[in-house]
């Protein structure tokens, strides 16, 4: 999961994936939906002691751990 500037007022600037996307699938707009945050959380509770987490970072997902690094461009 990485986090990027809002767009807008609604938008906590969070994007989610699973680590395993091919260029191929992440070039087609259909494979992409926005969601309200507390639904993801709701799947899945392990990111919410990490939603609070800075814009420009991304999260990498070990087990029920994260680790935090500095984002590249996405």
């Amino acid at each position: 999961m990485y986090r990027e500037a809002p767009q807008n007022e609604a938008d906590s600037g969070w994007a989610f994936f699973s680590g395993d996307e091919d260029e191929k699938y992440l070039n087609d707009q259909c494979h992409f939906a926005v969601y309200d945050i507390n639904t993801i959380a709701n799947y899945d509770p392990v990111i919410i002691g990490y939603l609070d987490g800075p814009i420009g970072f991304e999260y990498t997902r070990d087990g029920d751990t994260f680790k935090k690094s500095k984002m590249n461009s996405h």
